[in-house]
């Protein structure tokens, strides 16, 4: 009987997962993908559909259709995973027998865990763009807005693409700018980091870029309560900052079966995981993606890194041996800087942010605004669907975070990593 591979989560992490493994096994093992809608959604893509850079439908393809030949979509929603009896209860009533479970299934939206967020203000002067239907209705809201305060805030960490709220402020800044509004608008950024991000050079960089645009920002700032009527946003140590509008990145959590699933997720159903991204709770079972507890950051081209690793070892224990690959962090984002411009930055477990050029010694500026960042940026939409999804190495880039061009600095290795847990 051929060995079979369940796959949680036909997102960006299960769906590369899922090819990638089709080529490394061929048919001699039977790969299965679960996940309840087939509409797959390119999330970068949300950052630009409030200030009309990107139309709704079209980050929106078929899950089914991203699949290489030989992998099978199920299309049903996960009630819950038997760790001892190795089966998926879906809520069709099927289950799913596994020999390897990855689970897949990412992070989701909780605005229900901070009062007052989904309250009267939702959708009319309390935003996010964090879900598709949520950025195209900020985007008539952006359209709309013609004066005031206008606040971005990030309630906590852990959330997917920890840099897209400062990305937000940066286009939002060019966007107020390009329509002759900005002098009418204070921009401020409210976060719960002591300051713009986590990682100490990039903090410096991204708090220098904030500065010089004019936005304000307010730290350590715990949102214990959204008030949309009355326009503020209420610490829990009481401080207020008052808005005429709000985006807020809500709080994330893991997928709901997560947690009806004995011994596999935390408290915040993420799964815990180890550096062969094997779960902890059992073996057999891999996580990849935005689903681990992983202090990596919680962004596109960590699964794409994750992907390789995820293999060799899954194919290691299918093979009856231990896995023996180990994930180091690796981590680059485009940050987007508003007027056509954007900056880029690689790091891994124990290397920060640091100056020079990526892949190597020659090719993207790091840490530096520059358009060729900016096309990169808008350049990835292609590579995502074309090469990252389908499960193909991208030309030099590799899994392990490269050395060559970069140039390391003093306090430049630190064991702090972005997307911690709260």
């Amino acid at each position: 009987m051929a060995r079979r591979v369940v796959v949680l989560g036909g997102g960006t992490a299960g769906t590369l997962t899922a090819n990638r493994l089709r080529r490394a096994v061929g048919d001699e093992t039977e790969i299965l993908v679960v996940d309840r809608d087939d509409r797959h959604l390119y999330q970068p893509g949300l950052l630009f559909v409030p200030f009309g850079m990107a139309p709704p439908a079209r980050l929106v393809r078929s899950r089914a259709r991203q699949f290489l030949s030989g992998i099978e979509f199920h299309q049903a929603g996960v009630d819950r995973v038997d760790l001892e009896e190795k089966r998926v209860a879906l809520d069709d009533g099927e289950t799913i027998a596994y020999d390897v479970l990855v689970v897949a299934t990412g992070a989701r939206l909780a605005p229900e865990e901070t009062e007052g967020l989904t309250g009267p203000g939702w959708g009319r002067t309390v935003h996010t763009f964090y879900s598709l239907d949520g950025a195209a209705a900020l985007a008539g809201a952006m359209a709309r807005f013609e004066g005031g305060r206008l606040v971005v805030n990030l309630v906590d960490l852990p959330i997917k693409c920890p840099v897209a709220p400062l990305e937000f402020c940066f286009l939002t800044d060019w966007f107020l700018s390009r329509r002759g509004l900005r002098n009418r608008v204070q921009l401020t950024y409210v976060t719960s980091l002591d300051g713009a991000f986590t990682k100490a050079t990039c903090n410096r960089e991204l708090s220098g870029l904030l500065r010089r645009k004019g936005i304000e920002v307010v730290t350590e700032f715990a949102t214990g309560e959204v008030d949309g009527d009355g326009g503020r946003l209420v610490s829990y140590d009481g401080r207020e900052v008052p808005f005429d509008l709000a985006v807020v990145v809500p709080l994330h959590e893991g997928a709901e079966y997560v947690g009806r699933s004995e011994g596999l997720g935390d408290p915040l159903g993420f799964v815990p995981t180890d550096e062969q991204l094997q779960a902890k709770a059992w073996p057999g079972v891999f996580v990849v993606g935005d689903a681990t507890d992983l202090r990596a950051s919680k962004a596109g081209s960590v699964a794409h890194f994750e992907g390789e690793v995820l293999v060799h070892n899954v194919r290691r224990y299918l093979d009856g041996e231990t896995p023996d690959a180990r994930f180091d962090g690796h981590t680059n984002c485009f940050i987007e800087s508003g007027f056509s411009r954007a900056l880029l930055i690689d790091f891994n477990d124990t290397l920060d942010p640091v100056t020079g050029r990526f892949p190597g010694p020659v090719g993207l500026p790091l840490l530096k605004e520059s358009r060729l960042n900016h096309v990169g940026k808008l350049a990835f939409e292609h590579l995502y669907w074309h090469v990252l999804l389908p499960g193909r190495d991208i030309p030099f880039v590799g899994t392990e975070m490269p050395i060559a061009g970069k140039r390391p600095g003093e306090g430049d290795r630190r064991p702090e990593l972005i997307g911690g847990g709260r």
